[in-house]
């Protein structure tokens, strides 16, 4: 009998005794020595030896005070193979030095456990869990949902977190009026082009500063206008993602080509395709993108149905261009009646008028 097992099996005795009549002196001592052994031994232990351990933990745990369990708790957190009920019992404890340590370091800990505390437990539980080396972005919803300025920032600038569309949208809307969290959601890489677009429609002074010095090979790019904003700013390489370019390139060939139509327009709507619709309305216009582009962000549709009146669609399209526009902005959803009313009144040669204004705002504004 191996050296290792002997001295399990005694330490098993041991806890039996201490159990049944040991102080709480005792039972601390004798969890020490559990932990000891288990941290000692982690790499070799199998499951069936890792299930003990985790029995054993259980039951010290309900008889040991808090500095205990804190201790037991930043021992096992960097183990991977540490005991998962164990660990589990451990993030969900209302005190933050005992679950800190393991929500923000433990690899036993996925995605449902980690969602399931930053949905009921403290403001310090989520910045605990905000620190983690990588974030899903199941996990950052929630963490964007119901943290507070800090939680957010932290999460924001941890460069393992990811972020799901609606997490960004929330991040876009949250961002309004505070420059440090709009200056760190602008520079995250993977922030969909509609919502940068949206992000620096509404940024201040400082944020496009800021922008543009982390941008220098486009210094200048981010100028103070709005329209010139939303304009230029689609050169920058934080706003233009490999995936926009690809989508530009794919309308453009489409366009080339003659197949490009009413119908397609509708198709890349419908699908939430925003690049896609926002190149393939403005070829359809005979308008540069980024005239189109920032008529599509606008706050109100009124944009939208000039350009899709010039192009000659029909209300259904308009209507899915709005629906879309809607629901990747996160904004107040356009009156879809009153659109309509209004798309239906409006004359081709009125929309162009329009549209001939927007194209000498976007020339003139550099003069400016």
């Amino acid at each position: 009998m191996s050296s290792k097992s002997i001295a399990s099996e005694n330490l098993l005795d041991e806890l039996q005794s201490a159990l049944a009549h040991g102080t709480v002196a005792r039972r601390v001592e004798t969890l020490r020595r559990v932990t000891d052994l288990f941290v000692n031994g982690a790499v070799d232990f199998s499951d069936e030896q890792i299930t003990l351990f985790d029995d054993v933990f259980q039951c010290l745990m309900m008889h040991i005070e808090t500095s205990a369990r804190a201790l037991l708790a930043s021992r096992l957190a960097p183990i991977d193979t540490a005991p998962p009920r164990t660990i589990r019992t451990l993030a969900f404890d209302d005190v933050i030095e005992i679950a800190g340590p393991v929500l923000s370091k433990s690899e036993r800990l996925d995605d449902e456990i980690l969602i399931e505390t930053a949905r009921s437990k403290s403001q310090a539980h989520l910045m605990a869990i905000s620190t983690r080396r990588v974030l899903s972005g199941a996990v950052t919803d929630v963490l964007v949902l119901r943290g507070n300025d800090e939680v957010i920032q932290n999460t924001v600038n941890n460069p393992g977190a990811e972020f799901t569309e609606r997490g960004f949208t929330r991040l876009v809307s949250r961002a309004e009026g505070d420059d440090n969290l709009a200056t760190c959601v602008g520079l995250r890489p993977t922030l969909p082009r509609h919502l940068y677009l949206k992000l620096l429609a509404k940024a201040s002074a400082t944020v496009r500063a800021r922008l543009e010095a982390a941008d220098p090979q486009h210094a200048g790019e981010v100028p103070d206008a709005v329209h010139e904003v939303t304009r230029r700013a689609r050169t920058s390489r934080a706003a233009m993602s490999q995936q926009t370019a690809i989508a530009h390139a794919l309308v453009k060939s489409l366009f080339e080509d003659g197949r490009l139509d009413e119908h397609q327009v509708a198709s890349f709507a419908e699908g939430g395709k925003f690049d896609e619709t926002n190149a393939s309305i403005a070829a359809l216009a005979n308008v540069p993108v980024a005239v189109a582009e920032s008529m599509m962000v606008e706050t109100r549709a009124e944009g939208v149905m000039i350009l899709a009146k010039v192009s000659g669609m029909s209300w259904s399209t308009v209507k899915a261009i709005i629906n879309m526009r809607d629901e990747l902005m996160g904004g107040e959803p356009a009156d879809i009646a009153a659109c309509k009313e209004t798309y239906e009144r409006l004359r081709p040669s009125t929309a162009q008028q329009v549209l001939r204004f927007h194209r000498m705002q976007q020339s003139a504004a550099p003069a400016a």
